[in-house]
């Protein structure tokens, strides 16, 4: 889409880790703007990770698209799934951290290089030290997502079909808080819906 109305005026770079990308979705998203459905999912450069090490290699290579054509946003969905899974227990905790680090410094560099955004998505887990006042979850990986994240935005179901979305930690943004319903539309706020 121009970015006169709202586009980017690239390609979506897409890493699932989890097996949850849906193009479906994206031809129900270019219809409600009226385009062409095949052109958006030919504008969609699509890549399934099955391990960490897959991972890191699909990030190498996207160096080479990148070259190629521009692209205007990379997504990695979950960038933490598959780091959850390699290496578990205590006793894998630094090389967890240490290869994730690595990870997230690829993308920046690639953010950096080709100008383009980058939208991780991150899995949370249940904390157990959270205060009844508190939150009782928190996002895995530590200070390490949280240092390579420039916005972090936390999602959570709301009431019926509602969602909220805060603003979690940023260098530009108050904290703020937003309720909105996913529809076969896209995203609505839910004060229209």
């Amino acid at each position: 889409m121009p970015q006169d109305i709202g586009g980017g005026e690239g390609k979506v770079l897409y890493i699932d880790t989890e097996g949850t990308f849906r193009p479906e979705r994206c031809v129900m998203i270019a219809e409600r703007f009226a385009m062409d459905p095949n052109d958006v999912l030919d504008n969609i450069s699509y890549a399934r990770a099955y391990n960490t090490e897959h991972q890191s290699k699909l990030i190498n290579e996207a160096q080479k698209i990148l070259h190629e054509s521009k692209h205007a946003l990379i997504i990695v969905d979950s960038a933490t799934a598959l780091f959850r899974t390699d290496y578990v227990g205590r006793g894998e905790l630094s090389e967890r951290q240490q290869q994730l680090g690595q990870f997230l410094r690829s993308l920046m560099r690639l953010a950096d290089t080709f100008g383009c955004a980058v939208l991780i998505t991150n899995q949370v887990v249940a904390d157990p030290t959270g205060s009844s006042f508190g939150s009782s979850i928190k996002p895995i990986g530590g200070n390490i997502i949280a240092h390579a994240s420039q916005t972090r935005l936390s999602l959570r179901k709301g009431r019926g079909s509602s969602r909220c979305c805060k603003i979690y930690d940023s260098p530009n943004l108050p904290e703020s808080e937003c309720t909105f319903s996913i529809t076969s539309n896209g995203i609505q706020d839910s004060e229209d819906a």
